[in-house]
């Protein structure tokens, strides 16, 4: 067999990078002059990119399409907006490169992202945590009359992949009516699908509403003013996707509204939102800094998941995450 070139703009620490040379011989790795910030960082054109037979990590469009020896590109993050376009996809199929993405990497941690989120938000959390109201006080009476439980309520989750899958399976014992949209139903689901347009007419029937759509031309900005009235008072809206594909001032206003009742944001548009911003203001609005798919030790499950589907790739297998 002859050896690959394997190429990677991951800044990983040395000892990683080591290790990971040592997993993949006899092929060879090949790193840049710079890497990018992060697994989520878009990374400068590296001109050792263009030996590669292989590439791993989250490299500039150009720099794949001129690297004319590539064959297979896996992106480093579940999330790959930059080649979502049908100008890539059309030039990837044309040449035969094969494009996957590590949604497998981090679909347990966003899914439980999402789940602390429903917690949180039943259970009064934040608002709990810096009471000091004595017992029986009415405030202290309005914290606990207003905890609910998801036992029986409804979900709707726009965007059904790997992420929506964990979660579907954490929520099993609360016994929620779920939804899923999806733009085209595989029928092994194992919950009710419905399409793309007929979102807005299923949100007024929603609790909380699950927004895990990834960034391209249909889903931005599909969020708006429209979908947010359609939804019942007291529901939650929830966002891990992207949030390009939220109208954040539609989002502000209806908070402000009461519809929805309060949102859970890990994405926003930009990142993070500048000091002042209408959402950071709102005392019903919760923003993580886009940690949910961070967990321990997350380079080296990056790294384990490509070396996985190297295996794959070798033996002539199909590849996990194939997303092109």
């Amino acid at each position: 067999m002859t050896p690959l070139k394997i190429f990677t703009d991951i800044k990983a620490p040395v000892e990683l990078l080591t290790w990971f040379q040592e997993q993949i011989q006899p092929h060879q790795l090949i790193l840049p002059t710079q890497p990018g910030a992060s697994v989520l960082a878009e990374a400068p054109v590296d001109p050792l990119m263009a030996e590669a037979d292989i590439i791993l990590g989250q490299p500039r469009t150009e720099g794949v399409l001129a690297s004319s020896k590539a064959s297979w590109l896996q992106v480093s993050s579940a999330g790959f907006t930059r080649y979502d376009t049908p100008e890539f996809r059309l030039a990837a199929q044309s040449r035969g490169l094969t494009v996957t993405n590590s949604s497998g990497v981090y679909d347990q941690a966003c899914a439980e992202h999402v789940f602390a989120f429903m917690l949180a938000q039943a259970r009064l959390l934040p608002q709990s945590l810096g009471s000091h109201f004595p017992n029986g006080r009415a405030e202290w009476m309005a914290l606990r009359n207003g905890c609910r439980s998801l036992h029986g309520q409804s979900v709707l989750i726009a965007g059904y992949g790997a992420i929506a899958a964990k979660l579907v399976k954490m929520l099993a014992p609360f016994d929620m009516k779920i939804t899923a949209m999806r733009r085209t139903a595989r029928g092994d689901e194992g919950i009710r699908v419905i399409p793309p347009e007929a979102l807005l007419s299923e949100l007024p029937a929603a609790d909380h509403v699950i927004n895990i759509l990834p960034e391209n031309a249909e889903s931005r900005g599909l969020f708006g003013t429209a979908h947010f009235a359609a939804m019942k008072p007291g529901a939650i809206f929830y966002n891990i996707g992207r949030g390009t594909t939220v109208d954040q001032t539609a989002l502000a206003n209806a908070l402000q509204s009461g519809k929805p009742a309060a949102a859970w944001l890990d994405v926003t548009d930009p990142e993070p939102l500048p000091e002042g911003h209408p959402l950071r203001e709102l005392p019903n609005c919760f923003i993580t800094p886009h940690i949910a798919g961070g967990h321990h030790d997350e380079l080296h499950t990056v790294f384990r998941h490509f070396l996985d589907n190297l295996e794959r790739y070798l033996a002539g297998k199909p590849l996990n995450n194939r997303v092109m």
